[in-house]
């Protein structure tokens, strides 16, 4: 074989593997994207007044009878939007962590972020009186100030992700003791319905909430483009990027900004919903196989987890039974983290 006949057979090669990953990307995200459409209709039909599938189509264009629309637009729609919101917000954010900092366990709600989060927004509700735009502002100073810490306790000597999620741990231990001393301070039914949202529940969904919560989201996402260009750079190494015109330690520092914005929001509007960050980005790495960021994939797996979660908490649960839908997740989660764990540990363990 000539050395021109194997420049051509590599360049196909190269060509027919980029060609099948473009298509693996597509297939992923338009599954994802019906899977998650027809959640959100069953969100919107199940319920106490059972509703068909015409009826919820001809509420949400307002087509529909009285009954439908007041019970799709007036209840359910607005919960179905903060499942949709907060879920996209905790998948996008784990999966910036998770790729900057090189490590699965560099989730938000690992490492303390929507723990720091927590406290801003239950001072801002329960301490301060505070409500809508404050208590986003509040959950923000708190995220924010949580992330600042953990920057300049793991940046020194460039970042690693290790002393990230180490000093996490620990914030996260401090941030719930400060909650639980908030609680402690507080009127017994304040108290319960502030650990109702601590669960992490959609409930207490309400449009206007939404809309500030989705334009603030907007904002996120377009920093999220230059986001995703520095950490496929950062992926070659900090030379590579260097020479490709990305500042590794700016970029890694915006990225994590952005992470913590998104945490924090989802975390003001529906609470600290247990391992969704966590899991989110690992699922749709493994439906891509490619190694890939995966950004758009961890953003609908972590919109479908919250819709089903809560569609479980809702009506396949007893009624006596019903729970936030962060309840679900931690459910899901938590075997989900001892198992990769046991994993990491036997794979160090075993001889090479």
């Amino acid at each position: 074989m000539s050395l021109d006949e194997a420049v051509r057979q590599a360049d196909t090669a190269l060509l027919r593997s980029r060609s099948d990953r473009r298509r693996r990307h597509w297939i992923v995200a338009v599954a994802l994207t019906v899977t998650l459409v027809a959640a959100g209709l069953l969100a919107l039909m199940l319920g106490s007044v059972s509703l068909s599938p015409g009826q919820v189509l001809g509420a949400l264009v307002g087509d529909g009878d009285r009954r439908s629309t007041l019970v799709v637009q007036g209840l359910r729609l607005p919960r179905l939007i903060l499942a949709l919101l907060a879920g996209a917000a905790f998948g996008l954010a784990g999966a910036l962590f998770q790729s900057v900092l090189r490590n699965p366990l560099a989730s938000p709600d690992i490492i303390g972020i929507t723990q720091g989060a927590s406290v801003g927004a239950v001072l801002a509700i329960l301490g301060l009186g505070l409500t809508g735009p404050w208590v986003f502002g509040m959950a923000l100073a708190g995220g924010f100030l949580v992330g600042g810490l953990l920057w300049v306790v793991a940046a020194r000597g460039g970042l690693a992700g290790f002393r990230f999620v180490l000093a996490g741990i620990g914030v996260a231990y401090l941030a719930g003791s400060v909650l639980g001393y908030l609680l402690t301070r507080t009127q017994v039914q304040q108290a319960q319905t502030a650990l109702q949202w601590l669960a992490g529940s959609v409930a207490q969904a309400d449009p206007a909430m939404n809309r500030l919560l989705a334009v603030l989201l907007a904002v996120l996402l377009v920093a999220t483009i230059p986001c995703a260009r520095a950490l496929q750079a950062l992926r070659l190494g900090d030379d590579t990027a260097t020479a490709l015109g990305v500042r590794p330690a700016r970029s890694r520092l915006l990225v994590i900004a952005v992470g913590v914005g998104l945490a924090s929001l989802a975390t003001a509007a529906a609470g600290p919903i247990a391992f969704v960050a966590f899991t989110a980005a690992p699922i749709a790495r493994r439906l891509l196989r490619d190694g890939s960021l995966a950004l758009l994939p961890a953003t609908l797996v972590g919109a479908l987890m919250v819709v089903a979660a809560d569609l479980v908490a809702q009506h396949l649960l007893p009624a006596d039974m019903a729970v936030p839908a962060g309840v679900i997740t931690g459910v899901v989660g938590g075997p989900y983290l001892i198992w990769l764990l046991a994993t990491a540990r036997r794979t160090r363990e075993t001889p090479r």
